[in-house]
């Protein structure tokens, strides 16, 4: 199954009357719905788990906030979650999670605190947040990958290039 928003663009006759009755507009809705997918989840590779690569801008490192975009974040993470965990992600609430720095593959660093959370964004993408690990791996514009394990339930997260300004 897959987690999708469907937007409802045509108003039922009764809708369209009341609209009518009432001098108001159609405003167009949507919802979260479980849709079939008739792809199969990507298979995941284990030579190139990064499925999600970029670059950390300026704003992120102010902020704390790495920003996973909104088709990211549906095909690669949201996919895996329960209708009713991304429907509360995406009406605004707060999600912790279990997020691992794996960039020295001998020392990885668990990141599960009450600081450690996904959230929706006020453009609809996604914000996966941890001061302690921008603040610990002092990251700055740099070159980095994400990727959920469906298995386990937590965030990989790897710094793949470091820029030296």
């Amino acid at each position: 199954m897959k987690t999708v928003f469907f937007y409802n663009f045509i108003p039922s006759k009764a809708e369209e009357e009341s609209c009518r009755e009432s001098n108001t507009p159609w405003i167009v809705t949507r919802q979260l719905v479980e849709i079939r997918d008739i792809y199969p989840a990507p298979i995941i590779d284990l030579q190139n788990l990064w499925l999600i690569k970029k670059m950390i801008t300026h704003y992120e490192t102010v902020i704390g906030k790495h920003v996973l975009p909104f088709a990211e974040a549906f095909e690669h993470v949201f996919r895996y979650w329960t209708l009713d965990t991304v429907k509360s992600i995406t009406s605004g609430h707060r999600k912790n999670i279990d997020l691992w720095d794996v960039t020295e593959e001998n020392n990885p660093k668990n990141y599960h605190n009450e600081g450690t959370f996904i959230e929706v964004l006020p453009n609809e993408d996604y914000a996966l947040v941890c001061a302690d690990l921008f603040r610990n791996c002092r990251l700055r514009v740099n070159e980095v990958g994400l990727y959920w394990n469906p298995r386990f339930s937590f965030f990989k997260f790897k710094l793949i290039h470091k820029f030296h300004a």
